[in-house]
C-alpha cells in the first residue's frame, strides 16, 4: 500500500492530483478546511478536515492519518492562497500574514509533520513534493505576498531535500504556470503585464499538471525532481523575469 497526502485537496490542481494517484493506485488522504469538498474529489480517501495553518488542526489530522494507515509515503503540499491585487502600500499586514500563514507556514507545518512519520516508519522513508509556481522565479505585477512565499517554498524544498538525504525523504518541488483551475479564471479575461498593459494569457489542462506530479511521485526514493516547471506552451513567462 502506496499512501499519499494531498492537502488543498478540495478544488483545482489538489482535486486533480488526488483523482490521477487514486487512478495510478495510491491510497489517499485528503486535508482541507471543508470536508464536503474532499468527498467531491474522492469519496473513498481518508477526508482530514484541517487548516494547514493551524498547527494543532494539522497535527491532529496527521495523528489520524497515522492511527488509520501507520504510514505516510507521499505528501502533497499544494494548499496555497493569494492576496488582492493592488500596490503593496494598499496591502494591509493582516492580507500579508494570511497568505504567510497558508502557503509558507502551512507548508512547513505539513512537512514537518510528515518528515517525522517518515522517519520512523518502517520501511523509512517517503517523498515530500512543494507546490511552488512560477511566482517562485520571476513576480506578477502586485503579487509580493504570493511571490515571496513562493520563492520561500524552493529554499524549503531544498532545506528538505538536504536534511532528508539521511533518511531516504526525497523532497522535490513542481513549479506550475496558468493550469486551467478556479484560481486562474481570470487569466481569460485579461490580467496586469509587467509593462502596464492587461492581457488575456493562454491556460493548460490541469490533468497535465497532474500527470507531471504522478510522475515525480512514482520515482524510487533513490531518484528525485528537484525542481519541475509545467507551464501553458505559450504564456507570458520565459521573457519576463
Amino acid at each position: 500500500m502506496k499512501v499519499a497526502l494531498v492537502t488543498g485537496a478540495g478544488s483545482g490542481i489538489g482535486r486533480a492530483v488526488a483523482r490521477a494517484l487514486a487512478a495510478d493506485g495510491w491510497t489517499l488522504a485528503l486535508m482541507g478546511r471543508r470536508e464536503a469538498p474532499l468527498r467531491e474529489t474522492l469519496e473513498d480517501a481518508l477526508h482530514l478536515s484541517a487548516d494547514v495553518a493551524d498547527e494543532a488542526e494539522v497535527e491532529t489530522a496527521f495523528t489520524v492519518l497515522k492511527a488509520r494507515f501507520g504510514r505516510l509515503d507521499l505528501l502533497f503540499n499544494n494548499a496555497g492562497i493569494s492576496a488582492p491585487a493592488v500596490p503593496i502600500d494598499e496591502l494591509t499586514p493582516a492580507q500579508w500574514r494570511a497568505v504567510v500563514d497558508t502557503n509558507l507556514t502551512g507548508s512547513f507545518l505539513c512537512a514537518r509533520a510528515a518528515f517525522a512519520l517518515m522517519k520512523a516508519q518502517l520501511p523509512r522513508g517517503g517523498r515530500i513534493i512543494n507546490n511552488g509556481s512560477i511566482s517562485a522565479h520571476a513576480p506578477r505585477p502586485f503579487s509580493a505576498p504570493y511571490t515571496a512565499t513562493k520563492h520561500a517554498i524552493t529554499g524549503l524544498t531544498k532545506s528538505l531535500s538536504l536534511d532528508g538525504r539521511a533518511f531516504d525523504i526525497a523532497a522535490g518541488q513542481i513549479d506550475i504556470g496558468n493550469a486551467a483551475t478556479d484560481m486562474t479564471d481570470r487569466m481569460t479575461r485579461g490580467v496586469p503585464q509587467a509593462n502596464g498593459t492587461t492581457a488575456v494569457e493562454p491556460r493548460m489542462d490541469v490533468d497535465d499538471v497532474a500527470r507531471a506530479v504522478v510522475y515525480m511521485a512514482g520515482l524510487p526514493l533513490s531518484a528525485n525532481v528537484l525542481n519541475m516547471t509545467v507551464m501553458a506552451s505559450a504564456m507570458p513567462f520565459v521573457g519576463r523575469g
